[in-house]
């Protein structure tokens, strides 16, 4: 079966964000990302998949598809069998204890899937985003949260009533911060990660009770920092560790 021109319209659409929210649709690709979805709480709209794509659960979903089509709605240099779309979920409440991570300005979309991915690793299960962070919708970042979307609840926010209102403390991290392997790190907190160019953006900063970076060891110490994922990553760990 081919793909109709109306459905070759909304798939190739929903690479951007406008489409995404006016259609209530994302896309996932890959077979290891699309059986994450499949078997997650999100619903499925349709599958577009050639004919070695194993999906024996959803057939009422399923349209086969060839290797030629399949090249015409994917994002990925080289396609993986199946691309397919789900509708994008409700909002759930905001959690409001435990340890959550805030972005502000995160512009690339594959540091968000990884930030995502790391959230799921280290048992986080609410990440705050500014307004202007990258859309956790983005085929990109779907792709590079390779699955650990559909654990993670994710919200957009305007960051400053949201860090008013907390009773956590805010940790955010930079460079000219405190050691934080010396740092007394408590079980629940904010972690506020920035923008990779600039960090936190000045408006935000005055709401941080404590500013917290990362030492360098190597003895040139020219490399002028850590892309931000990598940074979650160590911090994130830190936290768990010392708990």
């Amino acid at each position: 079966m081919s793909i109709s021109k109306n459905q070759l319209k909304i798939i190739t659409s929903l690479s951007q964000k406008k489409y995404r929210i006016q259609h209530q649709l994302f896309i996932a690709e890959g077979v290891k990302v699309v059986h994450e979805l499949l078997h997650s709480s999100f619903e499925l709209e349709s599958i577009f998949a050639t004919e070695d794509f194993v999906c024996d659960d959803f057939d009422d979903k399923l349209i086969r598809i060839s290797e030629t089509d399949l090249k015409k709605i994917s994002f990925l240099k080289t396609p993986n069998k199946v691309v397919a779309l789900f509708k994008i979920p409700v909002k759930k409440s905001i959690q409001k204890n435990g340890l959550i991570v805030v972005l502000d300005g995160i512009n690339d979309p594959g540091n968000l899937g990884t930030i995502i991915r790391l959230c799921d690793w280290f048992g986080i299960s609410q990440l705050i985003c500014s307004t202007d962070t990258v859309d956790c919708f983005n085929p990109k970042v779907v792709q590079a949260s390779m699955g650990s979307l559909t654990r993670i609840s994710i919200d957009y926010l305007d960051l400053e009533p949201y860090l008013t209102q907390t009773k956590l403390p805010i940790f955010m991290a930079d460079m000219k911060g405190e050691n934080v392997y010396q740092k007394n790190l408590p079980k629940e907190a904010i972690l506020l990660m920035g923008n990779e160019a600039n960090g936190v953006s000045p408006a935000i900063k005055k709401y941080a009770n404590q500013v917290i970076s990362i030492p360098r060891f190597g003895e040139i110490q020219q490399t002028e920092s850590l892309n931000v994922a990598t940074a979650t990553a160590i911090l994130l760990s830190e936290f768990k560790r010392v708990q």
